[in-house]
């Protein structure tokens, strides 16, 4: 007996964005889209290198993109190292400080702006709240994350 799973799940719907939106988009159509596609698609190792280099801060270098000798146990950007809580934050602090970095949408309707400022101020004090409780470099923490904007 042949068992085959057929999904009847059909979504049509287009959901075109506004023309200020579309101004601020890195990507401004589909054309880009397909030759960004393509270009992936060529060199993917290159597309990668490419990115990491331009869109992140390194504290080390990574030496290469991808190790496949360890197959399934890939590796990528061998002997790179970053803070991704600097990239993510800390240096969009002197460009976008005051721009919102967040926006929170509750349940119940409220809603909620943080900016690159507020939320970097945020979670130094948070930090320093960790070491106050002896938390260092190295140690593991596992924390309760609810649907708040502080998570």
């Amino acid at each position: 007996m042949e068992e085959n799973i057929q999904s009847t799940l059909q979504e049509d719907r287009l959901f075109v964005p506004s023309a200020e939106f579309s101004s601020k988009a890195r990507i401004k159509n589909r054309a880009e889209l397909d030759a960004l596609r393509a270009k992936a698609e060529a060199d993917h190792e290159g597309f990668w290198a490419e990115l990491a280099r331009n869109e992140l801060d390194w504290q080390t270098p990574f030496t290469s993109v991808l190790d496949e000798s360890n197959a399934p146990h890939y590796q990528w950007f061998n002997d790179g190292k970053l803070n991704v809580s600097y990239n993510c934050l800390d240096r969009h602090l002197a460009e976008r400080g005051d721009k919102t970095a967040i926006v929170f949408e509750g349940e119940k309707g409220d809603t909620r702006h943080i900016s690159y400022s507020e939320l970097h101020r945020d979670v130094c004090q948070f930090a320093n709240g960790l070491k106050s409780l002896g938390v260092g470099v190295g140690d593991r923490v596992i924390l309760y994350m609810p649907m708040t904007p502080e998570a």
